[in-house]
């Protein structure tokens, strides 16, 4: 008798797996690579799982060495766009389907971004993604965009990047790297953080953002009541940003965020805390910036000059963010 309920116990165990393993995509692995941070607590190369609730879209914290979900940190957006500002507050920022917003506005750096998205009846307003990011600094303009695709397959690589107006081929291999070969301060450089679908860029001195391309999967649809068909499973990105020089006027949904003097009126009490005034951050194209709080070509004040000079010092605040593009409140 006991062999039998061994033997169930054995099916059983074998069946879930089967089923996690069908359902549940395979956590991706992350590391921490050389030079590494002052303070940290890590080892070069040594590999770490993303946590359950974020299995393929995680970075490393190589100060405390661990594992943590892009759209938790401060400069992420993702989802039906849900930010987390500079100041840390988390809100959700709809906009409009097939529609751009100005998500940051300096003298040196403006971002743009595109809303795709469906019309629910029942709300008055959209179900939006980003699906791409228009970034200009200095002469530069680049373009990361997640292709339009019906079926998902984690294998495809859905992601599209083009700098000055030129296609970027990056071979579809974890850590496969372009360099701009430019060795002012502004160098781009972008790296594969998976085979496909995900990846790091960095213009020196200026910001380094991680990017994924996710889809809307058929749970998300129904808990969400999304509707979304197979026609279209809306893949989108999932952003975090990291910036190291911004002034003390920068603008725009997520910019203002990181104004010393940012005081958010967003309920965050609220169910779902919600950024409003999308009129102001309305802009007529990808590469346009002619929203009303454009900030992009205009010469920073004296004062604006020293804040941005003062926000470059590395952070540490007592809800345990730290490092440098981060804004401490009281």
């Amino acid at each position: 008798m006991k062999l039998v309920l061994l033997w169930l116990q054995l099916v059983v165990v074998v069946c879930l797996s089967a089923y996690a393993t069908a359902i549940l995509p395979l956590p991706r692995k992350v590391r921490c690579r050389a030079p590494l941070p002052l303070r940290s607590r890590c080892l070069v190369n040594v590999f770490f799982l993303c946590p359950l609730e974020c299995p393929r879209t995680c970075l490393m914290d190589c100060i405390f060495c661990k594992p943590v979900c892009v759209c938790n940190i401060p400069g992420a957006f993702c989802q039906d766009p849900r930010f987390v500002g500079g100041d840390g507050i988390t809100f959700y920022f709809h906009g409009k389907k097939d529609q751009d917003f100005c998500l940051v506005s300096d003298s040196n750096l403006h971002i743009n971004a595109h809303f795709i998205g469906k019309r629910n009846p029942n709300l008055k307003r959209d179900f939006t993604w980003v699906q791409s990011m228009g970034i200009m600094f200095d002469n530069h303009k680049m373009l990361i965009a997640a292709k339009t695709t019906s079926t998902w397959d984690d294998n495809i690589d859905r992601l599209s990047i083009s700098f000055d107006n030129e296609l970027i081929s990056l071979p579809t291999k974890v850590d496969s790297k372009w360099d701009s070969n430019n060795n002012t301060n502004n160098r781009v450089t972008i790296s594969r953080t998976s085979d496909t679908n995900g990846v790091i860029v960095e213009v020196g001195g200026n910001f380094r953002v991680t990017v994924n391309v996710v889809p809307i999967t058929k749970e998300e649809s129904k808990v969400h009541g999304y509707g979304i068909t197979e026609d279209n499973c809306f893949a989108h990105l999932e952003v975090a940003f990291k910036f190291y020089n911004l002034s003390d006027a920068v603008d725009g949904v997520l910019g203002q965020t990181y104004r010393r003097n940012y005081e958010s009126k967003i309920n965050v009490n609220a169910v779902m805390p919600v950024m409003g005034g999308a009129h102001k951050y309305r802009t007529s194209g990808i590469f346009n910036t002619n929203c009303m709080v454009s900030r992009f070509g205009k010469i920073s004040t004296q004062k604006e000059i020293v804040a941005r000079k003062m926000g470059l010092e590395g952070l540490k605040c007592t809800s345990g963010m730290q490092g440098k593009g981060l804004v401490c409140k009281n």
